[in-house]
């Protein structure tokens, strides 16, 4: 039991993940996070802010092109992934029971985004928790035709990552010493998330009174 629970706590770490898994488990993360229904508690934004900070720093020694096209193609592909899920396997997430891993209230929030935001919810949901996971999901439950999937996924993939990690790669290099202060950078994204989880839960709670009214 203990080392399912260190396990998990690892998963949890971004730092422990980029110094010990590297590329290669920095990848496999934002695949998963990025369309396995399961993978929505993964660290997703704070995970590429720091590679990009570890390779700016040379802790992470990969050159920025290769960390950039890797997490880009893992979060692209990690989309389709879910898209193709929804697509044909949607009937059975939406009678889905929740469980630990699965709620239905991701799903119903998930819509939400898109009914506020169109198509460019996929764009949206990028910096958006547990909603980036279940987005490509919803978009091949509805059936949203693949070229304007691909296109929004794509999009939004690009400048999810463009902006994270090489906004994480510029203070690498320029602040070396940013290193000594993740967990603070932690603690900010997950404020920023939390933060963000908060008020979309308050915003469906209040349209959804407004519509029983």
């Amino acid at each position: 039991m203990q080392q399912i629970v260190d396990f998990f706590q690892y998963l949890l770490n971004s730092e422990e993940i980029i110094r010990t898994g590297g590329l290669i488990v920095v990848t496999l993360i934002v695949y998963i996070e990025n369309g396995i229904f399961f993978g929505f508690f993964l660290p997703g934004d704070y995970l590429l802010f720091l590679s990009g900070v570890f390779a700016g720093t040379k802790l992470l020694n990969v050159p920025l092109w290769l960390l950039l096209l890797c997490i880009f193609s893992a979060a692209v592909l990690g989309s389709l992934t879910g898209y193709l899920t929804g697509y044909y396997f949607g009937g059975r997430l939406q009678s889905r029971p929740d469980s630990l891993f699965f709620k239905q209230k991701y799903i119903q929030n998930t819509r939400d985004a898109f009914e506020k935001y169109g198509s460019s919810a996929l764009i949206v949901a990028r910096f958006l928790p547990i909603v980036r996971t279940f987005a490509p999901l919803l978009a091949g439950l509805i059936h949203m035709r693949f070229q304007l999937f691909m296109l929004y996924n794509i999009v939004g993939g690009a400048v999810w990552v463009i902006v994270l990690v090489g906004g994480g790669f510029f203070f690498g290099e320029r602040f070396p010493w940013i290193v000594d202060y993740v967990q603070w950078i932690i603690v900010f994204f997950l404020g920023v998330t939390t933060f963000t989880v908060v008020r979309g839960y308050l915003n469906a709670r209040k349209e959804a009174k407004t519509r029983e009214v």
